[in-house]
């Protein structure tokens, strides 16, 4: 029986936090582990360059630490297919057939890279790789033919892009041989954690974040300046529940809903201090990262093996990447001298 592949992926800008973690890491361990699919995970360099080109000391340094990560939460490399996107040649080839296929008014309309340019204020100094990224995702799906495709809520709208440029493909060169991708979702409400400030998206670039390399006493320090409630001054006070970041990552790390649940009637009641809250939330965070941090020192004493599983990895991509090639150029006809020697 041939099993699904499926394709997801980080960029390169930095250690991976915990939204990443809910988001989708989750997920794709759980996935691996089903030996259901064929798992291919990729570390998004080229993209990162969109809006990073002027800096790739800080891509070249976070590669390794995205794998370490990728190590830490548990991808296996003997199941999982981890690879480095530039080292996939046939990705920027497969991207420029697409560009044609696509309008600028429809890359506009794409509500996460809207959304993403404002975050980032590009202003009117968007660059171009930045706003056909869409497109290179694209490539990077279905040039695996990948089936399905673990990402975060906010990523459904490039799912439905790259579908949309699979069909355009299909027809235009009158065949089948790309698949249209299904994206996989987050459980019902935990698509997308919110940053320690309160704001609505955990970010690097926000500064927000509580990544999965933080030591214990970092954590610690990051829970204690949580955004809870401003109008809760004293311990007696009534407090509320909702908008309150404590009480949402509770939701979501801690196994025990029947203790959060009293938690939250004693805070609603009144005679629950915030800090009394956030030391428990501590522990339960410290409970679900503790594992993951000392894996991830375990691998980070030996980088060269981490480079040379990426190598490895990327090997084996460029092999499954390079067969869909074939077929793409022979689809569009510019297979112009096959069979010559």
């Amino acid at each position: 029986m041939t099993k699904e592949i499926y394709l997801t992926g980080d960029r390169p800008t930095g250690k991976l936090h915990i939204g990443h973690y809910v988001g989708s890491l989750k997920n794709r361990v759980v996935m691996q582990n089903s030996g259901d699919y064929d798992p291919f995970v990729m570390i998004a360099d080229t993209q990162a360059f969109t809006d990073n080109a002027r800096d790739p000391k800080k891509i070249r340094d976070s590669l390794t630490e995205v794998a370490l990560d990728y190590l830490a939460v548990g991808l296996d490399p003997k199941k999982t297919t981890i690879f480095v996107q530039s080292q996939i040649k046939g990705l920027f080839e497969l991207t420029s057939y697409y560009m044609n296929l696509v309008t600028v008014a429809r890359l506009q309309r794409n509500p996460t890279v809207k959304a993403e340019i404002q975050q980032k204020s590009f202003g009117e100094s968007i660059p171009a790789g930045f706003f056909t990224y869409p497109v290179s995702q694209a490539a990077d799906i279905t040039i695996f033919r990948a089936k399905k495709v673990p990402v975060g809520d906010d990523q459904e709208p490039m799912i439905e892009q790259t579908r949309e440029l699979v069909r355009s493909f299909n027809n235009a060169y009158h065949t089948d041989i790309l698949v249209e991708p299904e994206g996989v979702f987050p459980e019902k409400g935990l698509g997308r954690i919110p940053g320690i400030d309160g704001d609505a998206k955990m970010s690097k670039s926000l500064g927000n974040a509580i990544y999965l390399s933080d030591d214990a006493d970092t954590v610690a320090a990051k829970v204690k300046q949580m955004y809870t409630d401003p109008k809760h001054v004293a311990v007696d006070d009534p407090g509320h529940v909702e908008g309150n970041v404590v009480f949402t990552y509770l939701d979501i790390f801690d196994p025990d809903t029947k203790q959060v649940a009293d938690l939250k009637a004693q805070y609603t009641h009144g005679g629950l201090g915030d800090m009394k809250l956030k030391k428990y939330l501590i522990e339960v965070l410290e409970s679900e990262l503790k594992p993951i941090r000392e894996r991830r020192m375990a691998f980070a004493q030996d980088i060269p093996a981490i480079l040379q599983m990426l190598k490895d990895g990327s090997d084996h991509a460029n092999k499954i990447a390079e067969a869909t090639m074939k077929e793409v150029r022979q689809a569009i006809g510019v297979n112009y001298f096959a069979g010559l020697k």
